[in-house]
C-alpha cells in the first residue's frame, strides 16, 4: 500500500521525523519498524503517521519534504480520522519503507 509522509529535510540531505524521535535518520528503500517514544505534549499514537495523499494543511512544508512510502500491510495499520484541515484520515502503520522524495512537491 502506498502512502505519503512529511519528513524534515536536513542540510546533509538526510530525512527524519518532524516531532517524535527527531534525531532518527530515516533511510531510503529499507523496511523500518515503528518504535514507541511517548513524548510529553503529544497524544500517544505509536506508529508511523502517514496520509493517503501528500496533504497536511496544518503543517508547514518549509524545510520539509513529502516522501512516497510503502506500508507493509502484513504488519498492520489502521486509519485514524482527523479533521480535513489536518489532512483528513491518517494512516498509522507498524512498518514502512520510504521509496522516494516527491520532488514535484518541494518548495
Amino acid at each position: 500500500m502506498i502512502a505519503y509522509k512529511l519528513f524534515k529535510l536536513r542540510k546533509d540531505g538526510t530525512i527524519g521525523p518532524l516531532f517524535i524521535d527527531r534525531t532518527l535518520r530515516v533511510p531510503f528503500n529499507k523496511w523500518m519498524m515503528a518504535e514507541d517514544h511517548p513524548t510529553k505534549g503529544f497524544a500517544h499514537r505509536p506508529g508511523w503517521h502517514l496520509g493517503k495523499t501528500p496533504e497536511a494543511p496544518h503543517l508547514t512544508t518549509k524545510g520539509r519534504v513529502w516522501c512516497e512510502c510503502e506500508i507493509d500491510t502484513a504488519y498492520g495499520f489502521y486509519t485514524f480520522t482527523r479533521p480535513s484541515n489536518q489532512g483528513g484520515a491518517w494512516i498509522i502503520a507498524k512498518r514502512i519503507k520510504v521509496l522516494r522524495i516527491m520532488r514535484e512537491l518541494m518548495l
